[in-house]
């Protein structure tokens, strides 16, 4: 299990040990929102982020990374071609187990956002009570895949490895985890997003309109797919990264979201 007071540690998820974060006060009543990190991502590159967002929302927030990202152990690669699904159905759960919150909020950048997504409508978790999506995608786009091209490309010839190597123990497996399955000439046909229409929960989805890894055609999948009420927040200005393109914008969006939804509980706190 975790322990919040310790600030930082280690959970078991399966045979893996994944690093963790805290940010606020211990569980209680209140929902926690819990950050998924993006394709290259990790604990450390939320950076200050997480304690903002404590503050600007009054809820705790926890954070991890995943296998191979991180302090957190390695894994093998090549990743299959399905991994976000396994994270959001096998790892996911077991992770919010050893958080042991009765309620949180999901909140994904990237491919973290994805995995939030087809964790919330492949797995009936009644912990949920929100999704945030920042970022997310549901299929791929030619211009996306162009972007991870020219990803490899720098990792190979500049010196991003060495400085993926500050946050990550091994920063070959989280790259080429990564870049490797989104490149995998089987992946073109990867789509996730029948899993929008099993969501339960109302969707906050943020994306920057410049956002080279995505356009807003996989929000406006959310809009046109999702049962459940969706905000939708397209920021100017501002890239892949919205918390940090536009941190006060999706910290002031994000805290909005929060206390509608506990005003909703609040209202009707066994909707069954």
């Amino acid at each position: 299990m975790v322990d919040w007071a310790a600030g930082t540690g280690f959970v078991q998820a399966g045979s893996t040990r994944l690093e963790w974060g805290c940010w606020g006060s211990e569980p209680g009543a209140r929902p926690v929102i819990v950050l998924l990190h993006e394709g290259l991502g990790c604990l450390a590159l939320w950076r200050d982020f997480p304690a903002k967002l404590a503050q600007a929302t009054g809820l705790s927030v926890f954070a991890y990374s995943r296998a191979g990202y991180g302090q957190s152990e390695s894994c093998t690669l090549p990743r299959p071609l399905d991994y976000m699904t396994r994270e959001a159905v096998e790892v996911l759960p077991q992770v919010l187990d050893a958080l042991g919150a009765a309620q949180v909020i999901p909140m994904g950048h990237s491919d973290g956002a994805t995995i939030a997504a087809i964790h919330a409508g492949s797995v009936a978790d009644p912990r949920l009570r929100g999704l945030v999506l920042m970022a997310p995608h549901f299929f791929t786009e030619a211009m996306g895949l162009a972007e991870i091209a020219r990803a490899r490309v720098a990792f190979e010839t500049t010196d991003l490895k060495a400085r993926m190597a500050r946050y990550h123990r091994d920063p070959e497996v989280a790259f080429r985890g990564w870049n490797g399955a989104w490149l995998d000439e089987g992946f073109k046909a990867w789509n996730v997003a029948h899993v929008i229409e099993r969501i339960p929960v109302p969707v906050l989805a943020i994306q920057g309109r410049d956002d080279q890894y995505g356009t807003l055609a996989q929000v406006a999948e959310i809009e046109k797919r999702s049962c459940a009420p969706v905000d939708v927040l397209v920021l100017e200005e501002c890239r892949h990264a919205p918390q940090f393109d536009q941190p006060e914008a999706v910290l002031a969006a994000v805290a909005e979201f929060a206390a509608r939804l506990e005003r909703i509980e609040a209202a009707d706190p066994d909707p069954a």
